[in-house]
């Protein structure tokens, strides 16, 4: 398998508490891939551990040489209150390009129009990001990650927030770059989306307790590991030991 991502043995916390921990595998170039799990199980934490936000406490992630990443965050972690443009958010996306300080050339605002259309917001390039509906902003987001034109694509939690007309267009913006062979791994909690969109699943409680085809991971007996693992974990204990979930 030619992988983009590759986890061995990987823990990840905060404050010297595992969120994540041991956990193996890898992410095949170009797969689809949904992470799912109870609340508070490492789910968010594992992709800020891909994107370098927090180190590992053990193991390590290996990215493959020059896989150009985009990552999306929950919308808690945005500020709507910014005083920008819907223009002004999605020219980010050009960052890798030309730095956080360059300037904009004369073709760039054509390819910001065309993600804001691929995206369903034509005409919106002048609006203040604060007057946008949760959908109309996580639209936003997604075509600053068009605009990334990057390998491997996280996103967390995507559709929090929005109505079933925005889902279904961005799950089909989803599709595009699964069909563009672009690695993309999701943050998700409706099983029932994963089930019918997402071809591969990890289930996380903490611990990693199922990977691979969807069908076979979202089986009932591993949804009740996950919740029963994650429900016995103690929040107090010091450190956590290979196979402490067997």
């Amino acid at each position: 398998m030619n992988a983009c991502l590759k986890f061995q043995d990987l823990t990840l916390g905060y404050d010297n508490h595992p969120a994540v921990h041991h956990l193996d595998g890898s992410l095949a170039h170009g797969s689809l891939t949904a992470v799912v799990g109870p609340n508070g199980s490492g789910k968010s934490t594992l992709l800020k551990g891909i994107v370098g936000a927090i180190k590992p406490m053990a193991g390590t992630i290996e990215h493959h040489s020059g896989c150009r990443m985009a990552y999306l965050p929950q919308h808690s972690e945005i500020d709507r209150h910014f005083p920008a443009r819907v223009f002004d958010l999605v020219a980010l996306g050009l960052w890798p390009k030309h730095g956080m300080l360059g300037r904009l050339n004369g073709s760039d605002a054509g390819h910001i129009e065309k993600a804001l259309s691929a995206v369903g917001l034509d005409g919106f390039e002048e609006r203040p990001i604060d007057t946008l509906s949760g959908g109309q902003l996580q639209r936003t987001l997604f075509a600053r990650v068009l605009l990334q034109n990057a390998d491997l694509i996280l996103l967390d939690e995507p559709f929090n927030a929005i109505d079933n007309r925005t889902m279904s267009d961005l799950v089909e913006v989803i599709n595009r770059w699964h069909g563009e062979k672009r690695t993309v791994l999701v943050v998700l909690h409706d099983l029932e989306l994963v089930r019918n969109h997402f071809p591969e699943t990890l289930l996380l409680a903490r611990h990693p307790v199922a990977w691979g085809n969807t069908k076979d991971v979202l089986m009932p007996s591993n949804l009740l590991r996950a919740r029963q693992f994650h429900e016995a974990w103690d929040e107090h204990a010091p450190w956590c030991e290979p196979g402490a979930a067997a």
